[in-house]
């Protein structure tokens, strides 16, 4: 029997976990540009339009999920946007465990957890263009091309998966 991921919320005592995690090559090159403030965001209550989960499997850590509702997030990073939306920031903390489908649980689980809410339509993401391998996982969990933006200095590619699909 395949062991399953869970989801709990990350803590403050999860700070060094993912600073380590956020270090790593593999990470870095998913998203250079990105400024986490670990230390702020664990410390504080999270906000009504925030979750951030580490993933664990059989109690390790193995990745992190960030859902927001971007409509309502306060750094305004989507611009404007619909209501009704989440929007998906996954990966998986260390190198040795790509490639085991841990991303793919872990995508899955988040898509059923924004989709719980019946009033949520869809869900973005925006994995830069270069990032021709996570553009196909996405892809294949049936998201589709939405446009091209360039957030900060990273050009991305935003795609959506509305419920309707």
């Amino acid at each position: 029997m395949k062991a399953s991921i869970r989801f709990r919320n990350a803590t403050i005592a999860d700070l060094e976990l993912l600073r380590f995690w956020d270090e790593q090559p593999h990470v870095i090159a998913s998203d250079p540009n990105d400024y986490w403030g670990w230390e702020e965001d664990l410390s504080t209550p999270q906000p009504f339009w925030r979750e951030q989960l580490i993933a664990e499997l059989e109690e390790e850590p193995v990745g992190f999920v960030q859902i927001i509702d971007p409509f309502h997030e306060e750094s305004h990073y989507w611009g404007k946007v619909a209501k009704n939306l989440r929007a998906i920031d996954i990966w998986i903390g260390e190198k040795h465990n790509l490639g085991k489908g841990y991303g793919t649980q872990m995508m899955r689980m988040a898509i059923e957890r924004c989709f719980g809410n019946p009033e949520i339509t869809g869900i973005i993401i925006d994995p830069l263009i270069s990032n021709t391998r996570a553009i196909k996982f996405y892809k294949k969990l049936g998201f589709r091309f939405k446009e091209y933006r360039t957030f900060e200095n990273d050009e991305c590619m935003v795609l959506e998966l509305k419920r309707s699909n």
